[in-house]
């Protein structure tokens, strides 16, 4: 090892003046015949320091060089260290009485075989503990606060003994770990008050930063180019997002935080050194953690199916970054920060970016085919799928679109939303998104029904998918984004469409017993006659039309099938018992009376199922063991 000069005897220990109290002049016997103080306080200080400090000399005997101090006896390793504060505490001495003393040169070297000592154990605690010192382990303690006062140096104070005292249900590689940590701040702290701060950090250093590299490459985060990623096919990328989306959490809660403890620890003595060091160790590892989610989001394209796991990352970042914050406090990580939160911004811009190409992926659909039976268009349930998909991430959402909200909203009808959006009190602008994307799609169906050249099958299109849109608001988190009113709103819409569809689908049904008071006596037989005739051939054009049509919900199903019935049994029944038994003398007279009632009831309630062919005379049987198999009179 190179000489230090006299760079010890420049620093004063931080320990305090009980560590080494020179003796007294009276007590020596000071008088110009005898040793000057200095000299009887550094012959002394020789005298007991030389045995203890030669003795671990790895230059001068084998047991030195094959056995660790702090190893074999923790106990003599405090003896060490207090020795070395000693004989740094008489040179820093005798160097303002006697500069000029050749007792200084001896005392020098001494103090370079301890520290390369002291060097030579740092370094084995560290490489013989990365066990006991992996991230994992350190993030255990309590917290970084409490580290940095405990474990100091102090002649009145084992190591041992405040190891005893210790919580007894630490577990064994706890307490390894805290013991392991205690030597290394005893050792840095020695070597840093005696100015061998450089030998110290750059050890140090080396170990921890390649156990953060270690980490960062065991978890699957890899060193990809933005030119990388953009060649990368997507399903390549959504690989390499989901390792990082499990690497994340364990880098920051485990590996980063466990690294900062460790630094914060080793030396607190030292701000600008634990500063220093802790970011030169975590600075690459934490880059390439945080630079990865900005390069896919800068260099991927926006579709917006990506958008979710864009989300996830986002997450990633935000729901960790009151950690991120709070390790990387340090002036010297504001980069690493920067990263971070440059990421947030471009991932941010990413979902913005494949919100409005979803929005222009509905407004471009251009598919002009008819929905068989008017169920529910494709681009409905794909739609919705995304955006109930989307509602899931509110939180995440609410943070990205409140930067810009929607530019749309002063566009839309004031009656649409079914919530404030007023200066005094705006909307969310998650809400007023999804509500306009629900709009557009909305408006796109409202095109695709005017293909349906039965205008009540474009009704009952509409009613189909707007109870789609519906129930899947309702049952999912736009339910909160959006609010009841919306709903409310939404569902008298549908009550609308279908009762404009049983208007146009049936209405003529109706009409063809309007000609006959249902219950006048005194209606001539060829009138009745003429009625029923008409109702029959209404009743069964309207059924043969609407038998292919479908309602894939249950409960719009059955309303509109109640609704139905109610209009058309009713009157039916009524003129069909003022009137059946004028018909029973007539010729032909099943063929007349063609349907009773409960014909009719039994017809009605096998609709909307869209399993019926066109035309038949039968149905298939309703799913409710309630319904029993329609019926029709004998012709």
């Amino acid at each position: 090892m190179p000489r230090k000069g006299m760079r010890s005897v420049c620093f004063s220990p931080k320990i305090s003046s009980s560590f080494f109290s020179p003796p007294s002049p009276l007590r020596i016997g000071f008088s110009p015949s005898h040793p000057s103080i200095s000299d009887s306080v550094m012959d002394r200080t020789l005298e007991i320091a030389e045995p203890v400090i030669v003795k671990w000399d790895p230059e001068t005997t084998t047991f030195a060089r094959v056995t660790s101090l702090f190893y074999e006896n923790r106990r003599e390793a405090r003896e060490f260290i207090k020795t070395v504060y000693n004989l740094q505490k008489a040179m820093h001495f005798i160097v303002k009485e006697n500069s000029g003393s050749e007792k200084l040169v001896r005392a020098q070297n001494l103090m370079q075989i301890a520290m390369k000592r002291l060097q030579k154990e740092f370094y084995q605690i560290l490489s013989m503990n990365r066990a006991h010192l992996d991230p994992e382990s350190v993030s255990t303690r309590s917290s970084r606060t409490s580290t940095g006062s405990s474990t100091s140096y102090n002649e009145d104070e084992d190591d041992d003994d405040v190891i005893r005292v210790a919580d007894e249900s630490i577990s064994e590689v706890e307490d390894a770990s805290i013991s392991a940590m205690a030597d290394l701040k005893l050792i840095a702290e020695c070597m840093i008050s005696s100015g061998y701060a450089k030998e110290c950090l750059k050890i140090y250093k080396i170990i921890r930063k390649s156990i953060v590299d270690e980490g960062i490459y065991k978890l699957g985060v890899e060193k990809l180019t933005s030119s990388q990623i953009h060649k990368m096919d997507w399903e390549s990328v959504e690989l390499r997002i989901k390792n990082w989306l499990n690497a994340v959490r364990t880098a920051v809660k485990t590996l980063f935080n466990g690294e900062r403890i460790l630094s914060d620890h080793v030396f607190a003595s030292s701000d600008s050194i634990r500063e220093s060091c802790f970011a030169e160790i975590t600075r690459d590892g934490a880059t390439l953690l945080f630079a990865f989610p900005e390069n896919v989001a800068k260099h991927s394209k926006k579709w917006p199916e990506k958008v979710f796991r864009v989300l996830d990352m986002y997450a990633g970042i935000s729901n960790y970054w009151p950690e991120i914050d709070s390790i990387f406090s340090f002036e010297s990580t504001i980069p690493i920060k920067s990263h971070a939160l440059t990421s947030l911004v471009k991932l941010g811009e990413f979902v913005r970016a494949a919100l409005h190409d979803f929005e222009s992926a509905i407004q471009k659909d251009s598919t002009k085919l008819p929905v068989a039976g008017a169920g529910n268009h494709s681009l409905t349930i794909d739609a919705m799928e995304y955006l109930t998909n989307l509602a899931d991430y509110s939180s995440i959402l609410s943070d990205i679109l409140a930067d810009s909200p929607p530019q749309t909203k002063k566009l839309m009808p004031e009656s649409y939303f079914g919530f404030s959006d007023t200066e005094e009190s705006p909307a969310p602008a998650i809400s007023l998104k999804m509500a306009w994307l629900i709009l557009v799609l909305l408006c796109k169906l409202d095109t695709k029904a005017k293909y349906y050249k039965d205008v009540s099958l474009a009704y009952l299109f509409l009613a189909n998918n707007l109870q789609y849109v519906v129930v899947k608001v309702q049952t999912s988190n736009l339910r909160y984004i959006l609010g009841d009113e919306w709903l409310t709103n939404h569902k008298a819409k549908i009550k609308q469409f279908a009762a404009n569809y049983e208007r146009l689908g049936w209405g003529h049904v109706i009409d063809s017993l309007s000609s006959v008071n249902p219950t006048a006596e005194d209606a001539p037989p060829e009138k009745v006659k003429e009625t029923f005739k008409k109702f029959n051939a209404s009743f069964e054009q309207a059924y043969r039309k609407q038998a292919v049509c479908v309602v894939p919900d249950n409960k719009l199903r059955d309303y509109i099938k109640v609704s139905i019935a109610r209009k058309i049994i009713i009157l039916y029944r009524e003129f069909y018992n003022a009137h059946r038994q004028k018909m029973v003398g007539e010729r032909n007279s099943a063929v007349v009376v063609r349907y009773a009632p409960e014909d009719v009831g039994h017809h009605l309630s096998d609709l909307f199922f869209g399993n019926i062919e066109s035309g038949s005379s039968s149905s298939f049987s309703s799913p409710s063991p309630s319904h029993s198999q329609p019926r029709r009179s004998a012709d």
